[in-house]
């Protein structure tokens, strides 16, 4: 698959298939589905900057975790259809960032979400600052 997102210059769009397992019984993308496909975009996004979580979570002793997540659905998406999710950051931190997400269908915006992350202390599970080369990868510095 390749991208399929006229997205904006710094955006990272992801392609993602809906298949018979995302849909309710109507055929259509049920609404907690968005959200594996919006994990799958963050985590891409993490992956084409170079920052592998495992890595991060063995070596740098931190991890990231969705804080809030504030979603607007506009319009279905449907079995068979072939979407992007475009992941940007919008709101650089030192122990959170916020992240701009979307799902588009040729250019359609079909749903949009702001997700704020937390970098956490992978031991202690309390908020702690990102080092500056991942901060860097992710202008946010």
């Amino acid at each position: 698959m390749t991208p399929v997102s006229k997205s904006a210059p710094g955006a990272f769009s992801f392609p993602v298939r809906v298949y018979y397992e995302d849909t309710d019984t109507a055929g259509i993308v049920y609404y907690a589905g968005y959200l594996r496909f919006m994990e799958r975009g963050r985590t891409e996004w993490l992956r084409a900057l170079g920052i592998e979580q495992m890595r991060l979570a063995q070596e740098a002793g931190i991890v990231f975790a969705v804080r809030s997540l504030n979603i607007e659905y506009l319009k279905p998406a449907r079995l068979d259809d072939l979407l992007a999710v475009v992941t940007e950051l919008t709101l650089p931190g030192r122990a959170q960032i916020t992240l701009g997400q979307r799902i588009e269908r040729e250019g359609e915006t079909l749903v949009e979400a702001s997700v704020r992350i937390a970098c956490l202390d992978a031991r202690k599970m309390k908020p702690a600052a990102m080092p500056e080369e991942i901060r860097r990868k992710m202008g946010a510095s």
